[in-house]
């Protein structure tokens, strides 16, 4: 799909950006699709996708800082390590999606994600070695051979909710595969 709107600010942007949600915008704008290499951000970034799944985008962002404030600022080696206590703090927060089977998830991925950091150096390192460190430029699609490729792996390591869907979300959202549209601006920044 090739539908982009225009905006009062004069940029075109992906048909996808909801033009009434100032953070969304920001979002587009200034994140989507920028190659990220620091692994706190990837990590933030795999720990929103996942809950994401099934749901919309949107959601999520606009529950962003309440996921940071629940999740300790998306410290994956205390996630790493949360007990039935604080699951069952997660559960009860309003701020957040209530599923315990992604809450579960996020503690089993960051242990994996630290198994990952250990193997590797970084989860950077590993992640961008599917790509040998290049962005992947394709346009309307929703997986790849990439996507399924590294879910298998991902799920043979130990990880929940990290589908082909949702991975090539990720990848799309940390910048290893660039997709903004035909005519958006940031497309044409590039």
């Amino acid at each position: 799909m090739t539908e982009q709107l225009q905006w009062p600010d004069g940029k075109t942007r992906c048909f996808w950006a909801n033009p009434k949600n100032e953070r969304y915008i920001r979002y587009h704008d200034e994140e989507w699709g920028v190659p990220e290499h620091g692994d706190h951000k990837l990590f933030e970034m795999l720990l929103l996708e996942t809950f994401q799944a099934g749901l919309s985008w949107e959601c999520i962002l606009n529950k962003r800082d309440a996921f940071r404030e629940a999740f300790d600022g998306f410290d994956w080696e205390k996630i790493a390590a949360y007990g039935d206590e604080k699951r069952e703090q997660l559960m009860n927060n309003p701020g957040i999606i209530r599923n315990a089977n992604k809450i579960n998830a996020a503690i089993t991925n960051a242990k994996v994600f630290e198994e990952i950091r250990s193997e590797f150096g970084s989860f950077d390192a590993y992640l961008w070695g599917w790509s040998d460190g290049k962005v992947i430029r394709e346009f309307g699609k929703t997986t790849s051979p990439l996507s399924d490729a590294l879910s298998k792996d991902l799920k043979k390591r130990g990880m929940k909710f990290v589908g082909s869907t949702t991975i090539y979300a990720y990848l799309q959202a940390v910048g290893v595969i660039y997709s903004h549209m035909e005519g958006c601006f940031r497309r044409q920044e590039d």
